[in-house]
Parts: C-alpha cells; sequence; structure tokens
C-alpha cells in the first residue's frame, strides 16, 4: 500500500482551503457575525464543518442545498440521516401545512388519529406491538433505558465502544484497560462516573459482552445493528444472533436503535435480518424533517412496566421521568404518517438501495485503481469510505483510523466541486430523489480529488 505523502496532502489542503474561503465570503461574514451564539453558530456541532466556518443555508430541496454565496450541492448528508426522505418532500409538507393552517392545532396534549396510524405502520415495519412518541431518538433511547430499568430491576446499560445513540449519558463510555468501563475521550462533564451507570463491550466480540452480562447488573443492551457514527463496521456472521441469546440467558433486554440503520430498508436492518429486539428505538427520518422519534416496547416489556406501575412503584403517567409534553405532538406525527406513507416506501428504499451499491462501487474502483489504504462499506441506502484497509471490525478499530487532515481535505475537496458529505464522518446517504448522475458525479469527483494525493 502506498503511503500517504503528508507534505503533498498539506499542499492540498491548503489549496482547497484557499477556494473555500474565497468562494464563501457570505456564509463567512455571517459566522463571524455571530457573536451572539455559543461557538457562533446555532449548535456547536455545526463548527465540525470543514473550512473555518461552516456554510450558511440558503434554501433546500429534494437532494440539493444552496448556500447564501449562491452555490448548489448534491447533498449527500441529508442532514446526517435525518433528511433521508429528502429536503422538504412534498407529501410531508402538504401534511404538515394542512396541520398548522387548515385543521390546526401543533400541539394540544391531545392523541391525535394519525398517531394512531403511525403506531400500527412501525408496527407492520418493526415487528414490535407497542409503541410511543417522542422529539428526537435521544430521548427515545433516554425513556426506554428507564423502561428496561424498571422492568428488568437492574441499573445497568451495556453499550459498545464508539457507538452512536444520541446524547444519552451513559453511552459515552468505552472499556477501559483494566475491564472497567471508563468514559469516552471528549466526553462533556459525565454526572457520574461512567462505571455507576454502563458496561461497555467491544463490537464484534461477543466474549467481551459475556464478562459484562455475567455480573448480573445490566438491565439492557444498547446496539445498533451496525455501528454507524465511527464509520459504518458492519457486524460479523452470527454476532448479532449471539447478542439475543446472550441477552436472553443473562436476563437482560436486547435494545435495538435504528436511527441510522434504518437505511438497511424498508423495515430497518430489524426486518432485513430478522432480529428479535424487547425495545426498538428510531428517530430522524420517519418525520421527514419534523423533530420526532419513537420507541416500541414488547408485550413481555409492557407487562413488566405495568406491574411496577399498578403497584405504585414507578408512575409513567405524570411525574416519573418518562415523556415531554411536546412529545406526540399533532404537528409530528402528521409528519410522520405522510412521510412513512407516501415517501419513505418500499419502491423508494429499492431506489436508493441501488444508488448506493452504484455509490460504493465507484468508490471502490476507484480505491482499487490507485492502491489506496482505505475500504468502503456499505448499509442499505448509506455508504461510507474510512482510512484504513481492511475496514475496520470494531468500533475502537475504526475511531484508530481516524485522520484529521485527510479528513478535512476531503470534505473541502467535495464541497469544493458541488457535493456535500456527512461533517462528521465520510457517509454518503441516498434519498428518493436522488439520482444516478448524482452518484457519478460523486464518482467522477472522487476519482479526481483521491489521485491528486494517490495518482
Amino acid at each position: 500500500m502506498p503511503a500517504t505523502d503528508r507534505a503533498r496532502l498539506a499542499r492540498l489542503l491548503a489549496a482547497e482551503q484557499e477556494r473555500y474561503t474565497a468562494d464563501h465570503p457570505r456564509s463567512r461574514e455571517l459566522f463571524e457575525a455571530g457573536g451572539n451564539l455559543f461557538g457562533r453558530v446555532p449548535m456547536t456541532w455545526m463548527n465540525k464543518w470543514s473550512g473555518g466556518f461552516p456554510l450558511y443555508l440558503d434554501h433546500a430541496r429534494g437532494n440539493r442545498i444552496t448556500d447564501v454565496d449562491g452555490h448548489t450541492y448534491v447533498d449527500f448528508a441529508l442532514g446526517d440521516t435525518g433528511a433521508m426522505a429528502g429536503h422538504s418532500p412534498v407529501p410531508t409538507t402538504t401534511a404538515v401545512a394542512r396541520r398548522m393552517g387548515e385543521l390546526g392545532g401543533i400541539t394540544t396534549m391531545l392523541p391525535s388519529e394519525d398517531a394512531q396510524w403511525v403506531g400500527e405502520e412501525l408496527t407492520r415495519r418493526f415487528g414490535m406491538p407497542l409503541w410511543s412518541f417522542t422529539l428526537s431518538a435521544t430521548d427515545a433511547n433516554r425513556w426506554a433505558v428507564r423502561l428496561a430499568r424498571l422492568a428488568t430491576g437492574r441499573s445497568k446499560i451495556l453499550v459498545f465502544a464508539y457507538c452512536y445513540h444520541g446524547s444519552v449519558d451513559e453511552t459515552f463510555a468505552i472499556p477501559g484497560p483494566d475491564g472497567t468501563t471508563v468514559s469516552r475521550p471528549g466526553n462533556v462533564a459525565p454526572p457520574v462516573p461512567l462505571d455507576l451507570t454502563t458496561r461497555a463491550a467491544t463490537w464484534n466480540d461477543l466474549a467481551s459482552v459475556e464478562r459484562e452480562l455475567a455480573h448480573g447488573d445490566v438491565a439492557a443492551i444498547l446496539t445498533e445493528p451496525a455501528l454507524t457514527n465511527i464509520g459504518i463496521v458492519l457486524p460479523e456472521p452470527g454476532f448479532l444472533e449471539g447478542l439475543r441469546e446472550l441477552a436472553t440467558r443473562y436476563g437482560a433486554l436486547l435494545m435495538i436503535d435504528e436511527t441510522h440503520t434504518f437505511s438497511a430498508g424498508w423495515g430497518g436492518a430489524t426486518r432485513e435480518w430478522a432480529l428479535q429486539p424487547d425495545i426498538f428505538v428510531i428517530g430522524k427520518s420517519i418525520g421527514g424533517g419534523i423533530p420526532c422519534g419513537a420507541y416500541g416496547i414488547s408485550a413481555d416489556v409492557a407487562a413488566a412496566v405495568t406491574r411496577h406501575t399498578d403497584a405504585g412503584d414507578a408512575d409513567i403517567v405524570d411525574v416519573g421521568g418518562v415523556g415531554g409534553t411536546l412529545a406526540g405532538n399533532a404537528l409530528s406525527t402528521a409528519a410522520m404518517r405522510a412521510t412513512l406513507d407516501e415517501v419513505l416506501t418500499e419502491d423508494a428504499f429499492a431506489h436508493m438501495t441501488s444508488l448506493a451499491e452504484a455509490f460504493t462501487d465507484g468508490v471502490r474502483e476507484t480505491l482499487e485503481a490507485f492502491d489506496v489504504p482505505w475500504s468502503v462499506s456499505r448499509l442499505g441506502a448509506r455508504s461510507e469510505y474510512r482510512f484504513a484497509r481492511p475496514a475496520p471490525r470494531t468500533g475502537e478499530e475504526s475511531a484508530a483510523a481516524h485522520d484529521d487532515d485527510i479528513d478535512a481535505w476531503m470534505h473541502l475537496a467535495m464541497v469544493n466541486r458541488g457535493i456535500l458529505m456527512t461533517p462528521f464522518h465520510n457517509m454518503a446517504l441516498m434519498c428518493p430523489e436522488t439520482t444516478r448522475e448524482d452518484v457519478d458525479r460523486h464518482t467522477e469527483a472522487f476519482r479526481e480529488v483521491v489521485g491528486e494525493l494517490y495518482g
């Protein structure tokens, strides 16, 4: 494998930075004027965009974004999955406009017929019989974790190093060198030491899972079907089946978070791979961009929770710490119904997955042509390249493959060629309005850029 020429990389990065700065004066002006915002942006993670300042949005539709400097991009980031349905899909915006205008009532604390429909549709897709709504997958994970602890009478959650479950406190954990659980690097002010709430294992390592479960204090294994926010790290054959067997053997629940892995298909990886969760979590994409999330529970989990609430041990109706005033509001349930019914359909997933296959093939062909020491992985409509070969098999390996300079150079080079990739990593997601021409445009740009460093 050729070594990365760091001097050449530095020159390429400087050139792309200079071009980016020159092409986006209005975005830079707005960023510099944002002194009243913490980090100069609405949310501090928006500073993750390479270039010293982020692009500022003017408008977006489908898989196109136009910034305030008038540049239009093919968007493969799609809101880091939040806009997997595309930006402002017509069925969703129509339903939202009708709820806000003709019908009225954005949030009323009353149930709606739309919520009933969405619950039935989520059962049809993912199999869980009972559902509750939130405003994000982070909320769904937090509240479902509480129910898991209530149902089992156990205090700890088992997670995998470099997993992604939103900003849930318990999940920013990795295995420590002495077998204890420690906080993940960069974790902001964990409220308590992580070994009090969490047990951490290594992805694709069932022995590490069993060691942690053997303590007898794990309420639930909380996992994605594939790691996604640290590159796509796919499960090895038998790993997910092993998790189910171990959870059952040691009396823990299996909690599957498909916030990102919904890209695997119409019914997520849960349907595609015949998974059997006790609790299921989803968010972001199912509302077409309107904040929403949901968690589903099995009949057994519901019965265990009900026994405690009937006995007065917990209150899930009023002050028990589960739920929020805006959760399940009429606007978000209308958005979910329209998005699931008319946008993220089985036909749409077939189209999106086919394009992701072509995207992955284009990346792989370039890597092979230049013998680049990277890899590419795909999960349904989602594809991602990682700066390691072979592809990482654990979260720890994938984290070690990160390279700040290559990452910044790749993102800036793509932006300068009219393509947006997810800023946190190099993920590309297809939406119903993505075309083969869009994929081919990325393939051409990717080959050009990679060839400048490794050709």
